[in-house]
């Protein structure tokens, strides 16, 4: 269960800064999980993403914005 609620959160916080208009711009992954960077304007976030889960869910965003940035 513990890992379930470790996503949860980490979804949570990927979905606001996505809401608030943020952008994936960069991603790097090693054996401690994967650190996001999101972007808007002149202002950047940063996530360290470690459940397995929440790669996968950040990884479907990431390609959503590239195919919606593609058909722009």
């Amino acid at each position: 269960m513990r890992e379930h609620a470790e996503f949860i959160l980490e979804k949570e916080k990927i979905d606001d800064l996505i809401k608030e208009g943020y952008a994936i711009t960069a991603v790097q992954e090693n054996l401690e999980g994967a650190f996001v960077q999101f972007s808007k304007e002149d202002k950047q976030a940063h996530l360290h993403i470690e459940s397995a889960d929440a790669r996968k869910y950040f990884s479907f965003l990431l390609k959503k914005q590239k195919e919606e940035t593609a058909s722009t």
